[in-house]
């Protein structure tokens, strides 16, 4: 797990995502090629990025991100990793990288309720069948939420915003 990153951001405007991944990519690419007598990429394809409803998305997403690093048995407990997020939001260190989300927010009425309840979060692993759902969806870089969230998202976009299984689709006739 150790060669990949997630990131779950709120961006501000249209488009901010693939700016800020093309900005960073030009940039760090070009310092770690230097810094290690190499050239080309660094990475095998392209970021994937998927729309996540708000709501238990959200946070069934933070957690799916933070616990990564468990289910890859880099560490024993999300805390434990250096690079994530989990100890800001449980409240045992400060980030000034994050900015907390609203779902976040409505966890609790103070810090230290929110981080309370943030760890609670984490007292029971993911259900398999959400795991497998947030990475379908991450894949197909669709629209991970309720039915509701994806039709908005197909109205806004007029692509079309579920999953699709696997294979190729079923054989249609030419004739009617």
């Amino acid at each position: 797990m150790s060669n990949h990153v997630h990131l779950l951001l709120t961006p501000k405007e249209a488009g901010a995502v693939s700016r800020l991944m093309h900005t960073f990519s030009r940039n760090y690419v070009g310092l770690f090629n230097g810094r290690h007598g190499r050239t080309g990429t660094l990475w095998e394809g392209r970021y994937k990025a998927c729309l996540v409803d708000s709501g238990s998305y959200f946070l069934a997403c933070s957690r799916y991100i933070e616990l990564n690093p468990v289910r890859a048995w880099m560490v024993a407990h999300a805390g434990d990793h250096p690079w994530s997020s989990y100890g800001a939001n449980a409240g045992w260190r400060l980030d000034p990288l994050l900015t907390p989300h609203s779902e976040y927010l409505s966890l609790g009425p103070d810090s230290m309720a929110r981080a309370a309840t943030y760890r609670a979060l984490f007292a029971d692993a993911l259900p398999d069948d959400l795991v497998e759902e947030i990475r379908c969806y991450l894949q197909q870089q669709k629209a991970l939420g309720t039915d509701r969230f994806r039709s908005w998202v197909e109205a806004r976009t007029g692509r079309f915003s579920g999953v699709r299984q696997a294979g190729r689709p079923p054989r249609r006739p030419n004739c009617p």
